[in-house]
C-alpha cells in the first residue's frame, strides 16, 4: 500500500495555498464585487485541492496545485491594486494572468502524478512559461486585451491536449482512470464556459457570463482531487461517459436552436428570449428523460397487457444473454422452457435433445419425467427440414409426440444445425386457450436458431473432451509402454551378461586351463597333449555354437540378411513343437523395425505355445501381406487358455508394445481346450535397403510350406 507523505512534504503546497488565500483575501478588502468573490472562491478551491492532494502520495501534483492557487491569488491582488495607478501593478497583473496559461499547460503535461516524464515535456513547459511571460510583458494598458490572451490560451490548450492524449495512450489501467478524472474536470469546465458564452451571444443570458464561466473552473481542481482517491478510480469511466453524453446533448440542443435562429434571420427580442430560454431548458430536460421514461412506460404497458407473462420475444433475448454467461446446458434449457411457458401463456413446454435419430425429453415445465423417441429413415429426414409445425403435421410424421395431448393446441419446432436434427421444442395450450398466432410461431423459430447452435457447441465440447480423455489415456499407455521397454532392455542386458558369464565365459576359462596343461605336457607326455588338443577343438566348437545361439537371441543375422522367411524357418527348426511355416513366395522385404517386430512376436508366441500348449500340440505360423499391412498368425491346437486374463501377462504386453511402437496391433484368441491364435499386423512399409536373396520372384505362386520336426533340447 502507498505510504502517507511525511509532514515536511506538506509544507510547499500548503504554503502556496496559504499565499494564494492571503492574496485573495487582501484583494477582497479592496474590491468587493460579485466577480471578485467568485474569483476568491476559485482561489479557495485550488488551495483546498492542493492541501487535499498533499495528504496523499502525490507530492508533485500537490505542489502544482498550490502554485496555481498562489498565482491566482497574486493575480487577483494585482488586479485590485491597478486602480492605484502604479504601472508596476498593471504589468504584474498582465504577467500573472498570462502565466496561468503556462501553468495550465504544465498541469496537462504533468498529470496524473505531477511529474514531467520526458525531456520533450520539460522543454515544452519551459517554452510555455517563457511565451506566457513574454505575452504578459507585451500587453500594455489598464484594460487587458482579450485577443492575445485567447490566442495564448488556445495554443496552450492545444499543446496540453496533445500531451494529455499521449499520456492516455501510454498509461496503465490505474493511471488511465486518474487521467479520466482529470479530463472530466477540464472538459466539463471548458464545455460549460463555451455553452455560457454561446448562450450570452444568442440570448444575452446569463447577464454576466464571465462570472459563470469563472465559477465553472472549480470542477478542474475537483477532478484533480478525485484522481488521487483510489475508491473513486473505478467510477471514472462511467462518470466521464455520462458527462460526455449530457454535454453533447446540451450542445446538440443549442446547435438546433442556433440553426433555427439563423434560419429565422433575426435575433430574438427581449420577450422572445424568455420563451426561448424556457423552451431550451424544456428540450434539454425532455431529451435527458426520454430514455428512462420510455423504459418505464414500456414496462408498465407490458405488465398491463401481459400481466405475469413475459413478452413473446423475451425468451429469445434472455436465452441469448444466458448463453453468453456460460450457464450449464441443463439449467439453460430449464430457464428456456420456463420463459416460453410464461411468454406464450402455455400449459406446458418441453425440450427434447438427441442425435442420430434417438431423442430424449430432458426438460419439461411442469415436470413430466423423462421419455424417449426414435426417428428413422424418412421421418428423420422430414423432421430435419421442418421448422414450426402444428398438430396436423405431427399426426402424420411424429404421432408419438401427440400422446396425451388430445384436443390441445400443440406446436413443435425442430432444432437443427447444418441440416442435422439435434432436438425439438414441444409446447401446448389448453383446449379453450387462444390459438397460436404467427407472432408466436416466429418467437418459437427465433428461439430454435440459437438453441441449435448451443446444442451443436455442446456436442463439440463433448467430442473434444472425449478426445482429450483418449489422448490422456494414450499418453499414459505410451508412458507405461516406454517404461516397460526400458525395463525389458535392462532385463535383456542382464540376461546377456548372465548367459555370457555362465556359458561362453566358463567355456573360455576351461579352454585357458586346458591350453596351460597342453603347454606343460607338450614335451613330457605327447599322447596326453594330443588328447587335450582334441578336447580343445570340441570345446572351441561348443563355445562358438553357444555364442551363435546367443547372437540369434539378440538379433538373428538371417533376419537382417534374408528376411522373415529364412529367419522364421531357422527358428522353426529350434522349436520344441512341430511347426508348419506358411509364407508367400512373393513376400518382399519390409522396413527393418517392422520385420523385427513380426519376427520377435512370432518367436514369443512359439515359445509360449511350447510351454503351455502341450507336448502333442502342433503349430502353424502364417505370414501374409494385404491391404497395406504385414500380418502374422501363430496358431496351435493345444490346451488353450482364458484370453480375458492371460493377455495381461508379461509376454503379451511385450508383444503389444513392440507392435504399437511401429504402428501395429496384437490380437489374441483362445478358448480352454480349443487351442489358441496369436496374430497381429504392422504397416507394410518399404525396406530401407534392397531386397535380400529371398526377394519376391513375381507372379502368383503358391505359398511355401516349411515343416520342421522338434529338435531335442532346443
Amino acid at each position: 500500500m502507498p505510504t502517507r507523505p511525511s509532514p515536511t512534504t506538506l509544507v510547499p503546497p500548503a504554503a502556496g495555498a496559504l499565499g494564494g488565500l492571503v492574496a485573495a483575501a487582501a484583494a477582497l478588502t479592496v474590491e468587493a464585487g460579485a466577480v471578485w468573490w467568485v474569483a476568491g472562491a476559485v482561489v479557495l478551491a485550488w488551495a483546498a485541492a492542493a492541501v487535499a492532494v498533499a495528504r496523499r502520495p502525490a507530492g508533485h501534483l500537490a505542489l502544482l496545485l498550490g502554485l496555481v492557487a498562489l498565482v491566482l491569488g497574486a493575480a487577483l491582488w494585482a488586479s485590485a491594486q491597478v486602480a492605484t495607478g502604479d504601472g508596476a501593478w498593471t504589468t504584474a497583473r498582465a504577467v500573472l494572468t498570462a502565466l496561468l496559461c503556462g501553468l495550465g499547460l504544465h498541469l496537462a503535461l504533468a498529470v496524473p502524478d505531477g511529474r514531467l516524464s520526458s525531456s520533450t515535456k520539460r522543454s515544452v513547459v519551459a517554452l510555455g512559461y517563457v511565451v506566457s511571460a513574454a505575452v504578459g510583458l507585451a500587453v500594455d494598458g489598464t484594460d487587458l486585451p482579450v485577443a492575445p490572451y485567447l490566442a495564448l490560451a488556445a495554443a496552450a490548450g492545444a499543446a496540453g491536449l496533445v500531451g494529455y492524449l499521449g499520456s492516455c495512450r501510454r498509461a496503465s489501467a490505474t493511471d488511465r482512470a486518474r487521467l479520466q478524472w482529470v479530463g472530466w474536470g477540464a472538459g466539463l469546465a471548458a464545455s460549460i464556459g463555451a455553452l455560457v458564452v454561446l448562450l450570452a451571444a444568442l440570448l444575452d443570458w446569463p447577464g454576466r457570463p464571465g462570472i459563470v464561466a469563472l465559477a465553472a473552473t472549480v470542477v478542474v481542481p475537483a477532478g484533480l482531487v478525485a484522481s488521487t482517491v483510489p475508491r473513486l478510480l473505478p467510477l471514472a469511466d462511467r462518470v466521464l461517459v455520462r458527462t460526455i453524453v449530457t454535454v453533447g446533448l446540451l450542445a446538440f440542443v443549442e446547435a438546433v436552436y442556433l440553426f433555427v435562429i439563423v434560419g429565422l434571420g433575426h435575433a430574438p427580442d427581449a420577450d422572445e428570449r424568455d420563451v426561448l430560454v424556457l423552451s431550451m431548458i424544456a428540450a434539454v430536460v425532455a431529451a435527458a428523460l426520454v430514455v428512462p421514461v420510455r423504459n418505464r412506460l414500456e414496462e408498465a404497458a407490458n405488465q398491463r397487457v401481459y400481466g405475469e407473462r413475459h413478452r413473446p420475444d423475451d425468451a429469445v433475448r434472455t436465452f441469448a444473454g444466458r448463453m453468453s454467461r456460460a450457464v450449464p446446458m441443463d439449467e439453460l434449457l430449464l430457464q428456456l422452457a420456463e420463459s416460453l411457458k410464461k411468454g406464450l401463456d402455455l400449459e406446458s413446454a418441453e425440450v427434447w435433445t438427441g442425435t442420430a435419430g434417438t431423442f430424449e425429453r430432458v426438460v419439461s415445465v411442469p415436470d413430466r419425467g423423462n421419455a424417449g423417441l426414435v426417428l428413422a429413415g424418412e421421418e428423420l429426414g422430414v423432421a430435419s427440414r421442418a421448422h414450426v409445425q402444428g398438430g396436423a403435421w405431427l399426426q402424420v410424421w411424429l404421432p408419438d409426440l401427440l400422446a396425451g395431448r388430445e384436443g390441445r393446441e400443440v406446436r413443435a419446432v425442430m432444432v437443427a444445425h447444418l441440416g442435422e436434427l439435434l432436438g425439438f421444442i414441444v409446447v401446448q395450450r389448453p383446449p379453450d386457450a387462444t390459438p397460436f398466432t404467427d407472432e408466436d410461431d416466429r418467437a418459437l423459430a427465433e428461439v430454435a436458431r440459437p438453441l441449435g447452435v448451443a446444442l451443436h457447441n455442446v456436442r463439440l465440447d463433448s467430442a473434444l473432451q472425449a478426445s482429450l480423455e483418449q489422448l490422456e489415456e494414450r499418453n499414459e499407455e505410451l508412458a507405461a509402454s516406454r517404461r516397460r521397454i526400458v525395463t525389458a532392455a535392462d532385463d535383456s542386458r542382464r540376461a546377456i551378461e548372465r548367459n555370457l558369464h555362465d556359458g561362453a565365459q566358463q567355456h573360455l576359462v576351461a579352454l585357458a586351463v586346458k591350453v596351460g596343461l597342453v603347454k606343460q605336457l607338450i614335451d613330457a607326455d605327447r599322447s596326453t597333449a594330443d588328447a587335450l588338443l582334441d578336447e580343445l577343438r570340441t570345446d572351441v566348437q561348443a563355445t562358438l555354437d553357444e555364442l551363435r545361439e546367443l547372437a540369434h537371441g539378440i538379433y538373428p543375422p538371417l533376419l537382417r540378411d534374408r528376411g522373415l522367411k529364412a529367419a522364421l524357418g531357422a527358428a522353426a527348426t529350434r522349436s520344441v513343437l512341430p511347426v508348419e511355416l506358411v509364407v508367400a513366395d512373393d513376400l518382399g522385404r519390409h522396413a527393418e523395425d517392422a520385420e523385427a517386430a513380426v519376427y520377435f512376436c512370432c518367436l514369443e508366441a512359439m515359445q509360449n505355445a511350447g510351454k503351455h500348449a502341450g507336448e502333442h500340440a502342433e503349430l502353424t505360423v502364417t505370414i501374409t501381406e494385404a491391404d497395406g499391412r504385414l500380418r502374422f498368425d501363430v496358431a496351435d491346437d493345444g490346451a488353450g487358455f482364458d484370453a480375458g486374463t492371460a493377455t495381461a501377462g508379461h509376454g503379451f504386453v511385450n508383444m503389444r508394445d513392440r507392435l504399437g511402437a511401429v504402428g501395429g496391433d496384437l490380437v489374441v484368441e483362445s478358448t480352454p481346450g480349443s487351442g489358441s491364435r496369436v496374430g497381429g499386423w504392422v504397416p507394410a512399409a518399404g525396406p530401407d535397403r534392397a531386397d535380400g536373396e529371398d526377394g519376391g520372384t513375381g507372379g502368383d505362386e503358391e505359398p511355401t510350406t516349411v515343416e520342421s520336426a522338434p529338435v531335442a533340447g532346443a
